[in-house]
C-alpha cells in the first residue's frame, strides 16, 4: 500500500514524550524511522508497567520506528551519526539547547554533511530566550504558559490538564514544521533548521484565553466544563450522573429551552445572547439542574439528539474503547510484541483515502536494529563486534548498559 512519506529517512535523537511522538507520527505515514538510543536507552523504558528494557510507556510512542544504540560521547558514535546523516532526510532531537553542538551534531555541523538536511529540535523553552537553558517538562510548561490558570473549578488548587497537552502540541506542531519543510526542499532543495518547545505549544493552544485577553484586558479565570464565549456548554448534572451538553449558538440554546421544558428562559433579558449566558452561566446552571436532575442521562440524551442539540456521555477510557464508534474508526489496533505478547495500541487519528497511515512495525527492542543499520552503511560484522566491546554501541537486548 502507498504511504506518502515512502523513502524518507529520519533520525530520531529523542527521549520521553514529544519527540518520540513526533517521529512516530512519521513513521506512520511510511517514513523510514531510526531512533538511536543512548547507553541505558530511552528513559521511558522505565517507565510504567515493565518488563526488563521494555515498558508500555515506550511502546505507546515509538511503533514504526527501527532501534539502534549509539553512545554519543564518543567520537566513533558521532562519526557513525554523520553517516547515517548524510542518507537521511529529516533529523529530530530533544535534548537541551547545546548538547547536540557538543557533540559535533547540531545543525550548523550536519549541514555541512547534508545541505537538504530538515532538522527539529523540540525542547522545553526554544533554543534562543532567556529560558532556553532550562530543562522542560509537560507539567512546568502547562503552569508556565498559563493552562494551568484556566484549568479546573475557580477557586480550587491548580490542577493539570489530565494528558500531557503541551508535550503532544509540541510534537504535532514539529511534525508540521517538517513536513512543510519537506516541501519547501521539495521546490527548492533548501533544507532548513526547526526549533519549537513545550512552553511555545502551551501558549499556541490558548486560542480562546489569549482572545479574551488581548482584547479585553481581562484575565482569563478557570471555568471548570463551561466555555468562554459560549453558554451552556459545559457538563450538566442529571439524577446519576453528568452529560456533557454543547447549546453554543442561539439556535441550539432555545431548542434546548424547549426540550427541556424551560422555553421562557429564551426571553429572559439575562440570558438574551451568549456573553449575557456566559456572564450569568452559575445562574443558569442552576436553572437548567433543576430540571436535568429528574430525569437520568439517557434520558436527556435521548430527548438532545433527537431534536439535534449537540451532547454526549462524559466517559472513562474503557468505555473509550469499548465504543462501537470508536472501534469502528480504527482507534484500537492490536500489534504482536516479543515480551508483551497481543499489545493494544492507538490507531491514527487522521485517515487518508490514497496514503493511509498504517501500523507496519511494532517498537524496537534495546538496540534490535544497531548491527542491521550499521552494515547497511557499511561497517562490517567484525567492525560492529569491536564497537560494541568498546561500548560506542549496543546490538542486542541483553546488550551491557
Amino acid at each position: 500500500m502507498k504511504q506518502a512519506l515512502a523513502g524518507v529517512g529520519v533520525l530520531e535523537f529523542t527521549q520521553v514524550m514529544a519527540g518520540p511522538f513526533c517521529a512516530m507520527l512519521l513513521g506512520d505515514l511510511g517514513a523510514d524511522v531510526i531512533k538511536v538510543e543512548p547507553p541505558g536507552g530511552d528513559t521511558t523504558r522505565r517507565m510504567g508497567q515493565r518488563q526488563g528494557m521494555e515498558s508500555t510507556g515506550y511502546w505507546a510512542v515509538n511503533r514504526n520506528k527501527r532501534g539502534i544504540v549509539l553512545n554519543l560521547k564518543d567520537r566513533r558514535a558521532q562519526d557513525i551519526t554523520r553517516t547515517l546523516v548524510r542518507q537521511a532526510d529529516v533529523v529530530v532531537e530533544n535534548y537541551r539547547p547545546g548538547v547536540m553542538a557538543g557533540f559535533g551534531l547540531d545543525y550548523d555541523s550536519l549541514r555541512q554533511e547534508q545541505p537538504g538536511l530538515i532538522y527539529a529540535s523540540v525542547s522545553g523553552f526554544g533554543s534562543t530566550g532567556p529560558y532556553a537553558h532550562k530543562g522542560g517538562f509537560d507539567l512546568v510548561a502547562q503552569g508556565m504558559s498559563g493552562i494551568m490558570s484556566v484549568t479546573g473549578e475557580d477557586g480550587r488548587p491548580p490542577v493539570k490538564c489530565g494528558i500531557p497537552v503541551t508535550d503532544l502540541g509540541a510534537g504535532l506542531f514539529a511534525e508540521q514544521a517538517i513536513l512543510a519543510a519537506y516541501i519547501h526542499r521539495l521546490k527548492t532543495g533548501e533544507g532548513q533548521y526547526i526549533d519549537t518547545s513545550l512552553l511555545e505549544a502551551g501558549v499556541a493552544l490558548s486560542v480562546w484565553e489569549s482572545t479574551q485577553y488581548f482584547s479585553t484586558g481581562g484575565i482569563p479565570e478557570p471555568m471548570g466544563s463551561a466555555h468562554r464565549m459560549s453558554a451552556p456548554y459545559q457538563a450538566i448534572r442529571c439524577a446519576d450522573g453528568y452529560i456533557n451538553l454543547g447549546a453554543a449558538n442561539t439556535r441550539t440554546w432555545e431548542k434546548f429551552a424547549h426540550a427541556i421544558g424551560r422555553p421562557e428562559l429564551v426571553d429572559r433579558p439575562e440570558y438574551a445572547e451568549d456573553g449575557l449566558r456566559v456572564q450569568n452561566r452559575h445562574q443558569l446552571t442552576r436553572e437548567i439542574e433543576a430540571v436535568t436532575t429528574q430525569q437520568p442521562r439517557s434520558h436527556w440524551l435521548a430527548v438532545l439528539e433527537e431534536i439535534g442539540v449537540p451532547c454526549g456521555p462524559i466517559s472513562n477510557y474503557a468505555e473509550v474503547f469499548a465504543d462501537p464508534h470508536i472501534q469502528a474508526r480504527g482507534m484500537v489496533q492490536e500489534m504482536e510484541h516479543p515480551v508483551g505478547g497481543t499489545v493494544q495500541v492507538l490507531g491514527p487519528a487522521a485517515k487518508l483515502s490514497e496514503t493511509p497511515a498504517q501500523l507496519a512495525r511494532r517498537s524496537p527492542l534495546y538496540g534490535e536494529h544497531t548491527a542491521e543499520v550499521l552494515a547497511e552503511i557499511g561497517w562490517t560484522q567484525a567492525e560492529i563486534q569491536e564497537l560494541e566491546k568498546a561500548g560506542v554501541i549496543a546490538t542486542r537486548p541483553d546488550s551491557p548498559q
